[in-house]
């Protein structure tokens, strides 16, 4: 088995399961000699869910051991299940969705409030609440243009609605030291809903920085830099 001198950063994304998303950042922490490891989560098949979302994860990280699993968005349906079948150093949460025991990522949304909480952030912010979802608007606000218009250049990912009708598996969280790590900007999941849902689901403080929901593509070296901070 392969050791490694310093911990490999295992990159989740969330719906859709593109590891573009994480390019940006993967490059700042490749050129600070780290290995990050972007993970392809199969979104537009119809017969995965999380449990083959995790199965991509753990066939990724094969035999590397020092794991920092980084999981964004709905990663964090995902990443708790792969810290059940393979040794996880740290789980990073990042602008990611906490599941409780039992619930579907489908039922998630209500369970947690989230559709008031975002209609209430863009209310504050002089935005129509409750409007359609507009990518552009809610996710790519703090994105640079050339890196936007770098991703829709790509053909948009699907996501199956598979993997949001099966109850989350687990019947707690996994024993592995998490942290979570969120966007202040972020119009998609705001920064106070996502300190009431983690307060109550997992009992730990949110920390958090500048960017929006999409922050591994708008500030890569900001976040890297975090990221750093948590292997201290």
């Amino acid at each position: 088995m392969r050791t490694h001198a310093s911990p490999t950063f295992v990159l989740i994304p969330g719906a859709g399961g593109s590891a573009f998303y994480w390019h940006r950042l993967a490059e700042e922490l490749t050129g600070r000699g780290r290995e990050a490891v972007a993970v392809d989560l199969p979104g537009a098949d119809d017969s995965a869910g999380l449990a083959e979302y995790a199965d991509a994860v753990v066939a990724a990280i094969g035999d590397r051991t020092r794991i920092v699993l980084v999981a964004q968005s709905m990663g964090g349906f995902t990443a708790p299940l792969v810290c059940e079948r393979v040794p996880v150093d740290l789980l990073v949460l990042l602008n990611a969705m906490v599941p409780a025991p039992g619930e579907t990522p489908g039922d998630w949304w209500e369970n947690t409030g989230q559709p008031q909480a975002r209609a209430a952030y863009a209310a504050s912010e002089g935005r129509p609440a409750g409007g359609e979802f507009d990518a552009l608007v809610e996710f790519f606000h703090d994105v640079p243009p050339e890196v936007t218009a770098a991703v829709l250049a790509r053909r948009e990912p699907d996501q199956s609605g598979t993997p949001f009708e099966k109850p989350w598996p687990l019947e707690r969280w996994p024993d592995v030291p998490t942290r979570f790590l969120q966007g202040r900007d972020d119009r998609f999941f705001p920064l106070e809903f996502q300190r009431r849902v983690v307060a109550e689901r997992l009992g730990i403080p949110v920390d958090e920085m500048p960017g929006g929901h999409l922050v591994a593509l708008s500030r890569p070296r900001e976040l890297a830099d975090r990221l750093e901070t948590y292997l201290l």
